[in-house]
C-alpha cells in the first residue's frame, strides 16, 4: 500500500503547481543546452517534459516568459546557494572562501546543461534588458559578500599588498573561464581541477590561508 501511494503522490496530476512549473523549467533548461534559445520552442519544452503544450501555455503564457523564469530560476538556484554559505555563522572567512569555491565547480553547478544555460542567456543580455538586468541583480550581490570576504582575509593576513576588489574581479574572470573551459572542452578539464586552478589564484593572494594543490 505504501508503494501505490507513492506512486500517486508523483503522478502526473498529483504534482503541485510549484512542481509543475520546475518540471517545465528544467525541460527548457535541457532544449536550450540542446538547441540553443532562439532554437527553443515551446513544442520542444512539451515534447521534453512529456506534457501538452495547453500546459505550458498556462503556466507561462509565451515562450519570453517561459525563458525569462528560466534565467531566474538558474539565478536563484545559484545565489541561494552561495548566500547560505556567506550567512553561515558557524564558518570564518577563510572556510566561507572555500566552501565559495567548493560550490561554483561542484557537480550541481558544473552541469553541462546548465552551464550551456548560463553561457546562452550571458550572450543576449546586450539585446535584452531583462536578461542583463537579471545577470547585474545577482553578479552584484555575490560580488559584495565575495570581496567583504577577501577585505576579512586582508586584514588578518596583514596583506597590504592586496585590493580585495581586484582580487574579487580577477576571481569572478577565472571562475567564468573555467566554466567556459568545462562547457566546450568537457575531456580536457575536470571540475577538480578547475578547482584547483582556482585555489592556485588564491594562493597567490593569500598565501598565508590558501596552499597551491599537489601538482600546482
Amino acid at each position: 500500500m505504501e508503494a501505490i501511494n507513492t506512486e500517486l503522490a508523483t503522478a502526473p496530476r498529483a504534482l503541485s503547481k510549484q512542481a509543475r512549473r520546475k518540471q517545465l523549467i528544467e525541460a527548457t533548461i535541457k532544449c536550450i543546452a540542446d538547441k540553443g534559445l532562439s532554437g527553443t520552442t515551446m513544442a520542444d519544452v512539451t515534447q521534453q517534459a512529456g506534457l501538452s503544450l495547453g500546459i505550458v501555455n498556462l503556466h507561462f503564457q509565451s515562450k519570453e516568459k517561459l525563458l525569462i523564469e528560466t534565467m531566474r530560476y538558474i539565478s536563484e538556484e545559484y545565489t541561494s546557494g552561495l548566500t547560505k554559505i556567506f550567512n553561515d555563522k558557524s564558518l570564518n572567512a577563510e572556510q566561507k572562501i572555500l566552501a565559495h569555491i567548493h560550490f561554483d565547480f561542484s557537480r550541481k553547478i558544473t552541469d553541462r546543461n546548465k552551464l550551456a544555460v548560463w553561457f546562452a542567456f550571458w550572450g543576449e543580455t546586450k539585446s535584452r534588458p531583462t536578461y542583463l538586468s537579471i545577470c547585474a541583480s545577482y553578479i552584484s550581490e555575490i560580488a559584495s559578500n565575495l570581496t567583504e570576504l577577501f577585505e576579512l582575509l586582508k586584514q588578518q593576513g596583514d596583506y597590504e599588498q592586496v585590493d580585495p576588489e581586484l582580487v574579487c574581479t580577477c576571481y569572478t574572470a577565472l571562475s567564468d573561464g573555467l566554466w567556459l573551459d568545462l562547457l566546450v572542452t568537457p575531456k580536457g578539464l575536470k571540475p577538480s581541477q578547475a578547482q584547483d586552478v582556482a585555489m592556485h589564484y588564491l594562493s597567490t593572494q593569500f598565501p598565508n590561508h590558501f596552499k597551491p594543490q599537489a601538482g600546482q
